[in-house]
């Protein structure tokens, strides 16, 4: 009996277990929350970075809003990949070769101005058309989240205060 109940109890741990990795990368499990806010990075794996210093350590974040905080937080590691989920496919991709969407009507991760990456040139002008704003390369996108850093910090500070609020007063 006791040599039935091991393997049984483990195809149902299993079972009950391998759906909550379905679908996600090997940088979500990894790095599941983001290391600045601790948003779920497979809840937001369509905005969500990695950076690969050159010792191999890694770094995950929910957007480019808090990769930029990173960068600037680490200013004496070099990186040796920065990389990007695809909006589309959630694919990482080099995030210098990835063609970026700054605006548009879909609001952005922890920031007010969205910043969406994209594999293909192509995926980049059909969700333009679709949902608005503007093509810009990576350094670009970065330099938005640092013009952007005050603002979504302030809006992010008094969601959050009101939420705690809201709670409190529950």
């Amino acid at each position: 009996m006791k040599k039935i109940i091991l393997p049984v109890v483990l195809l149902l741990l299993t079972i009950l277990v391998a759906p909550t990795f379905a679908g996600q990368f090997k940088d979500q499990v990894d790095h599941s929350s983001c290391q600045y806010c601790g948003m779920n990075r497979v809840k937001f794996g369509h905005s969500r970075m990695l950076v690969v210093y050159e010792d191999g350590s890694e770094v995950g974040t929910c957007s480019i809003h808090c990769m930029a905080l990173e960068y600037a937080n680490a200013i004496n590691r070099i990186p040796a990949k920065l990389l990007v989920a695809d909006y589309n496919s959630g694919e990482l991709v080099d995030a210098s070769k990835a063609t970026w969407v700054l605006g548009g009507d879909k609001p952005g991760v922890m920031s007010s101005r969205a910043k969406w990456a994209f594999g293909s040139v192509h995926d980049a002008k059909d969700f333009i058309a679709a949902h608005g704003g503007e093509q810009v390369n990576f350094d670009q996108a970065m330099k938005a989240s640092y013009e952007d850093m005050y603002a979504d910090v302030q809006r992010i500070r008094k969601m959050r205060a009101m939420k705690k609020h809201k709670m409190m007063g529950k």
